[in-house]
């Protein structure tokens, strides 16, 4: 575990970019920068042309990269699922007992973010706001099925099976388990929007938080084998 960890690398679908962000210490800068400058001014307001001036690039470097802000988006938010899947995997590794491992991937999933030192270049809890604040503009878009067939979505529908499997684990019988695994992880950010925007329409708060309400949720709606 300790050797895959000093080599890590979330992969993102090449189909989401002209060049591999990763690939580059300027890319890693538009990574890291898009991240901070669209958490600061929202997503309608981001342009490359401003994060160009922030990274004291011309905006044609970022064009090099990303075909549009659109696939910068998508790419974001891959990155941020395929982030959340490296740690669910590292938190319930070693845990054999079906049912306190799904509770720790929903405990995973739902626990506000944290900074991890692991990925110097990106700011995990700036990204967290844009995908509790935007990430909903990544998919309603006209061409959300033509970007689905090409694989822009593989790392949250991925993230969604390995949730889906433990929800059966526990519970074979139950026969909905895409649905509730989608349901947790979805719903999840919408309560933490609730309660940062809209507090009176939500129970959760600092103490109750959207990792106890789901937990209790989920641990009410299966029945263990």
């Amino acid at each position: 575990m300790e050797e895959l960890l000093k080599n890590l690398k979330i992969s993102v679908s090449d189909s989401l970019y002209l060049k591999d962000p990763e690939s580059s210490e300027l890319g890693r800068k538009i990574i890291g920068n898009g991240i901070i400058l669209i958490d600061k001014i929202g997503f309608e307001k981001f342009t490359f042309k401003k994060l160009g001036e922030k990274i004291k690039s011309n905006e044609s470097s970022v064009y090099r990269y990303f075909e549009n802000k659109h696939s910068f988006l998508v790419y974001i938010t891959n990155w941020f699922w395929g982030w959340k899947e490296f740690q669910l995997t590292i938190a319930t590794y070693g845990i054999t007992n079906v049912e306190e491992r799904l509770q720790k991937a929903i405990e995973v999933l739902a626990h506000p973010v944290e900074e991890d030192i692991r990925f110097k270049h990106i700011n995990e809890v700036a990204l967290n706001n844009i995908i509790i604040n935007e990430s909903s503009k990544s998919y309603l878009t006209k061409k959300v099925d033509e970007e689905n067939k090409h694989g822009h979505f593989m790392l949250y529908k991925r993230l969604v099976n390995r949730v889906s499997k433990m929800i059966s684990e526990v519970d074979p019988a139950y026969e909905y388990p895409f649905s509730l695994a989608t349901t947790v992880i979805d719903g999840s950010l919408h309560q933490h929007f609730l309660s940062k925007h809209f507090s009176n329409i939500t129970d959760c708060t600092n103490e109750i938080t959207p990792s106890v309400y789901f937990k209790h949720m989920v641990s009410k709606i299966l029945i263990p084998k």
